[in-house]
């Protein structure tokens, strides 16, 4: 049954509840366990271990367990286990599932969020008395009684309102609170049911009286209310991989197959190498078995998946200093690649706040603003700094403190009044004025009012109203109207003496015209700056708010958002388009007005079909199944509610739309710096996979494992950490958003790592022979096979290894731009180049550390050549750039 649709007599009857009696409490206890409690249902909580090890079903993650068993095993085998190498992978592993467990626990949140918004005692009449109940123990026909202040219990029909008003912005995103009637609504001619923000003669869970007072019946509880649904809209919401979780999973997928292919290639060379000694010597089997395992561990970039975690972390840090929270590391990424912002108008593009912007004074303004301050129930708070009231009404005693005029209501004490009726559509106040006189003030709908003015204020003078003057008016307050101002007008008349009769029909005649207010929830000062700087970078906001259509209209053109009005829509026009045509329009519309929390999950989805990246942003209530299906939600900090900050992915501690832009820039920094970090390990890995590959197919040994572990997980990290933290380049906010599709090693990254990781080969290789040359005075193939020449070579290679990568993280500071045009400095990058440095030396030149590595001490000119063939990665490194940047050019 649509409780709105039908009168308040047929909903008692369907209900078999009583107006004046209420239910019984026999019925009121039967219907409880017909129905249940009154609460939102909760979800059943995974178990924390299974949390744990769902962490680890990650691809990558797995691949690094495997690699630690292997080469515990095969080490336990041999007798010498390779026990820190296992302790370290282990360790990454750990973390990175502890916290993505804490980062999961917090979501969890959100239903218990919806709960504490409920009320927890609610005014109810049973067997004819006025009870106080928990509302958990409200039933369907149970008869409530509401006041301003009071947080409405469950989905109500309106039985009986005194101008009652409700403020349901955190329900369906209207700014101004909404004022109940008794009535059933009529359906328009071409519509089958009426938006959840038109359903005045209803009131919903979560929502809050401000004023007034009313009488309900309830007529939904629990899970079967409009908060409810969307509980249960947010436990069945799926939750998708980030764009950085799939690339790299992409990415394990692809090192696992190429691991695999070069431990096979590698096993299955040595053994028809060794054929015929094989029966003399099994144990080779297990040596070269060894060999190719020992190789896998080295090619896998152990630090990737800590290294890409810490740069998130250090994202999110700087993140929060500019305001925006990340309750998920790959939450700032995500946000760098968003191609479509869909943000909700009330708080998030405007202030949330009702503020007059326009006058049209026919008296002196100081008695416009004055009137209209004293002629509302809203009160000045000197402590604050602002008035307390219903939204609109403080908006007019703002507007009067603006203009000095802040205690008014003790300088003019109020000695009679006609409320507000909405009826009548206008109320009046009659105060005391400092010469004794009595004014009257009456506010309200300016048609309304000027039908009751028979003379008009022409600046100090009062003149008889005429029709031309009165046609100006009305023509003024339809341009305001236009403008989605909401127009109060006000009339006044004077007393000599106090009037005996304060009822509207004695006081509300032959009055005076005053002037026009026209107010509105007026857009954040940054916002449009920041919509224009989002729309240089090919991002697209697109506003979607309960609010009317002519007001959503209006704020978005003055964003910047929209500029024909044919680029708006309703919930009820979006409701009569089926998925399909959705799906092809989507791109026509900017401004959605008079939507339900439904609506916004269809228009997330729809811009997903398109492949698109989709950011939701808001703040209330009807906003967090959207936020939860979107790639990344954005909740507000300040006017949030608890449930949208708990399913939220970022978090605005400011409110500022502009501080959505600052993430944006920063998260495309991170996946540059990403990105960089990922080409710098793997082409340092390829280095290290050919250089043995190679070796391996001669017949002789250049590193070993215990060797390609001290640089990938020791000396690599350092400088490939400093990367992640470097600048945005100076394009960054002038380029279009990559594409969702495309893999880690778009834009020719790949081709990229495998040139750079054979110029490594090549430098390696070289120093190698040059350290053989030094050690011998020839190059012998024979003997370096049978192991007699090679030390020197081996410490000669592993020297130009190590400190080609420390070089080659300069060149990465950029994938095109030269180093020597970088215009900032990486203090973070020359630090962990030093710290690098220092581990090499060490590792080489203390003697016990050397002999166990298998190093020896090497002269000044083997150590020059070393660190010679390191430095050209960097001249070999500008070529290769500059030769790119043409390519790319001419393309």
């Amino acid at each position: 049954m649509k409780e709105y649709l039908e009168s308040k007599d047929k909903v008692l009857g369907e209900l078999s509840s009583n107006e004046e009696s209420g239910l019984s409490a026999a019925e009121a206890s039967s219907r409880l366990s017909q129905y249940g409690p009154n609460e939102l249902e909760k979800e059943e909580k995974t178990p924390l271990w299974k949390r744990f090890f769902e962490q680890m079903a990650d691809p990558m993650v797995i691949m690094l367990i495997v690699a630690a068993v292997i080469s515990a095993v095969t080490g336990m085998v041999q007798g010498e286990p390779e026990w820190a190498d296992v302790i370290i992978i282990m360790a990454v592993v750990i973390i990175n599932s502890v916290l993505g467990v804490v980062q999961e626990a917090k979501s969890e949140q959100a239903l218990e969020a919806l709960q504490q918004m409920s009320a927890a005692q609610s005014k109810v009449i049973r067997d004819g008395k006025m009870e106080h109940l928990p509302s958990a123990e409200l039933v369907p026909g149970d008869i409530v009684l509401l006041e301003a202040g009071d947080s409405v219990p469950a989905d109500c029909r309106i039985l009986e309102s005194a101008s009652m008003k409700i403020e349901e912005a955190a329900l369906t995103g209207e700014s101004v609170p909404v004022e109940k009637h008794v009535e059933a609504i009529a359906l328009a001619a071409d519509a089958d049911d009426v938006s959840l923000g038109d359903r005045k003669n209803m009131c919903y869970m979560g929502s809050t009286v401000v004023y007034g007072r009313g009488k309900a019946v309830v007529a939904g509880t629990g899970m079967k209310t409009e908060m409810g649904k969307i509980a249960g809209a947010l436990t069945t919401a799926k939750k998708e991989l980030t764009p950085l979780q799939m690339k790299l999973n992409e990415l394990s997928g692809i090192l696992t197959k190429l691991v695999l292919a070069i431990c096979v290639i590698i096993f299955a060379v040595d053994i028809v190498r060794h054929f015929g000694e094989l029966g003399s010597h099994p144990e080779m089997i297990l040596d070269t078995f060894m060999v190719a395992v020992s190789l896998a561990v080295a090619a896998i970039p152990e630090g990737l998946v800590a290294v890409v975690t810490i740069v998130l972390s250090m994202g999110v840090t700087k993140m929060a200093k500019r305001q925006a929270i990340i309750r998920k590391m790959t939450a700032v990424e995500t946000l760098g690649c968003t191609q479509v912002i869909c943000s909700d108008k009330t708080g998030t593009l405007t202030q949330n706040k009702m503020t007059v912007v326009k006058h049209v004074a026919a008296a002196p303004e100081e008695k416009l603003l004055a009137g209209m301050a004293l002629c509302s129930d809203a009160k000045w708070d000197a402590e604050k700094g602002e008035s307390q009231g219903e939204p609109t009404e403080a908006a007019l005693v703002n507007d009067a403190a603006k203009a000095g005029m802040t205690g008014l209501d003790v300088e003019h004490p109020r000695v009679g009044e006609a409320p507000f009726d909405s009826s009548r559509k206008m109320m009046s106040v009659v105060v005391e004025e400092a010469d004794g006189s009595y004014e009257q003030y009456t506010k309200g709908a300016p048609d309304v009012v000027l039908g009751l003015c028979t003379k008009v204020y022409d600046g100090e003078k009062v003149v008889p109203m005429t029709e031309a003057r009165r046609a100006e008016l009305l023509a003024a307050n339809k341009a305001m109207a236009d403008e989605a101002l909401r127009v109060l007008a006000l009339a006044s008349r004077t007393w000599d003496a106090v009037p005996a009769d304060c009822s509207p029909e004695a006081l509300e005649h032959d009055l005076t015209f005053c002037g026009l207010s026209g107010m509105i929830d007026p857009e954040r000062p940054e916002v449009a700056a920041a919509i224009s700087e989002a729309q240089g970078a090919g991002v697209r906001t697109v506003m979607i708010t309960g609010d009317h259509i002519d007001t959503a209209f209006a704020i978005a053109k003055n964003l910047g958002i929209a500029s024909d009005r044919s680029q708006a829509i309703t919930g009820a026009e979006l409701d009569k388009m089926s998925e399909d045509e959705l799906d092809r329009n989507i791109e026509r519309y900017c401004v959605y007005a008079r939507v339900q929390p439904e609506h916004k999950t269809r228009i997330v989805e729809a811009w997903k079909s398109k492949n698109k990246i989709v950011a939701m942003t808001g703040d209330g209530v009807n906003d967090a199944p959207s936020i939860k299906r979107a790639d990344i939600g954005v909740g507000m900090g300040i006017t949030g509610t608890d449930v949208t900050k708990n399913v939220a992915d970022m978090v605005l501690a400011d409110d500022n739309f502009a501080t959505i832009i600052s993430a944006v820039e920063e998260g495309r920094r991170i996946y540059d710096n990403i990105r960089k970090v990922i080409q710098f390990l793997l082409s340092a890995n390829i280095a290290e996979v050919l250089s043995v590959f190679v070796a391996t197919l001669v017949g002789f040994t250049i590193f070993q494992p215990v060797q390609l572990l001290w640089i990938n997980l020791i000396t690599d990290c350092f400088p490939a950490l400093a990367l992640g933290m470097e600048d945005a380049e100076g394009n960054v906010m002038k380029r279009k958003p990559r594409n969702a599709s495309d893999g880690v090693f778009a834009g020719g990254m790949g081709l990229d790592i495998a040139v750079q990781g054979v110029i490594i080969t090549v430098l390696v290789l070289a120093s190698f022979f040059v350290g053989v040359y030094f050690d011998m005075g020839y190059i012998d193939i024979a003997d370096m096979i049978a192991g007699t020449a090679d030390e020197e070579g081996v410490t000669m290679a592993f020297i130009t290894l190590s400190m080609v990568e420390i070089f080659h993280c300069f060149n990465m500071r950029s994938r095109r731009a030269s180093l020597f045009s970088m215009k900032k400095q990486n203090k973070w990058l020359w630090g962990a180049a030093l710290l690098a440095l220092i581990l090499t030396v060490v590792v080489v030149e203390v003697p016990f550390l050397a002999e166990m590595f298998g190093f020896m001490e090497l002269p000044i000119e083997a150590l020059a050549w070393a660190i010679g063939l390191a430095f050209l990665i960097i001249p070999i490194m500008e070529v290769y750039k500059a030769v790119m940047r043409g390519i790319e050019k001419n393309q």
